[in-house]
């Protein structure tokens, strides 16, 4: 199975009203709740490509409860959350169907407390002896430490589990130091750890920190990857009007999913892309329309940057 961890799961809900404008009163056409956090969403779209999935990370409170039912209904997908005594975070999107932007509001979550952490981590050492490989995403809730990522990534690679991150600012420069497999930060995240908003330059720098490859997600423009096989990048067919929330998310798991099935870099990156275009086409993070990522995978584009160079 894949292993995903949230430690900071939420209750996803979107609404989508006709204008969003400021100071004035909304009529809401439509609501949607899904569970949610990065890797819940990653794990939705792993789930739906067809593989085994396993979400770990903390629920609490009658959020938790409403999350975990919503997991439980949810094929394909094992819940292995921690139960903690705080509830749940919950995040508010709010889709603009005039201009197709949405405005994200989140929760910051619950805190964690010693013995819950240690609980965590037990779980965490037990999951990895079935893991084939391991997503780490999101920020993290009050009271983790901010080295939680290094260290678990530590874990993982003594398992011989290979790991993903998927977070920023201090965890990820601190994660990134454990060396993990492949980093996927965007642009905002990347510039932010290396100082520099030259994608190419950064993603390299990034990779001197520590990681084995970095994956840059450059929201319309694509993606770029700095790897020890080569320097690439890849891009959907045309910019798309949607919801860019959760694309990340189908990218991390369109990443994972192509380091199990050993593919090689190149096709890894047009998976990743596809998947997260076709999520960019669909109304809620962690979803994706079967059709629009089979069109879309035989679109996308994917340049050698360094016979470019």
């Amino acid at each position: 199975m894949i292993l995903t961890v949230t430690l900071n799961t939420a209750l996803d809900i979107t609404y989508r009203v006709a204008s969003l404008r400021p100071h004035a009163e909304h009529r809401v056409s439509e609501v949607v709740e899904r569970p949610g956090g990065k890797g819940v969403n990653v794990a939705r779209v792993l789930a739906a490509l067809g593989y085994p999935v396993t979400v770990a990370g903390f629920a609490g409170g009658p959020t938790g409860q409403v999350l975990r039912e919503r997991l439980a209904a949810a094929p394909g997908i094992t819940d292995a959350l921690v139960p903690v005594t705080g509830p749940t975070r919950r995040t508010v999107a709010v889709v603009d169907e005039l201009t197709g932007r949405t405005t994200q509001l989140n929760e910051p979550g619950p805190h964690i407390g010693a013995a819950e952490w240690a609980a965590f981590l037990r779980a965490y050492d037990t999951l990895l002896d079935d893991a084939r490989a391991v997503a780490l995403c999101g920020s993290l809730p009050p009271g983790v430490p901010v080295g939680a990522y290094a260290g678990l990534i530590r874990v993982a690679r003594s398992a011989g589990v290979p790991v993903l991150l998927d977070t920023s600012g201090e965890p990820l420069r601190r994660g990134i130091a454990a060396r993990p497999d492949i980093v996927k930060p965007n642009a905002a995240e990347l510039a932010e750890l290396t100082g520099s908003h030259e994608p190419a330059r950064a993603t390299r720098d990034a990779r001197r920190r520590g990681a084995r490859s970095v994956v840059a997600s450059l929201g319309p423009d694509g993606l770029l990857a700095a790897t020890p096989e080569g320097h690439w990048r890849a891009a959907p067919p045309a910019r798309l009007r949607g919801n860019p929330a959760g694309a990340g998310d189908a990218a991390v798991a369109g990443l994972l999913s192509g380091l199990v099935d050993g593919l090689d870099w190149p096709a890894r990156l047009t998976r990743a892309t596809a998947l997260s275009a076709a999520a960019v086409l669909a109304p809620t993070a962690g979803e994706f329309d079967p059709a629009d990522y089979t069109r879309l995978l035989t679109a996308a584009t994917v340049t050698d940057e360094e016979s470019a160079a």
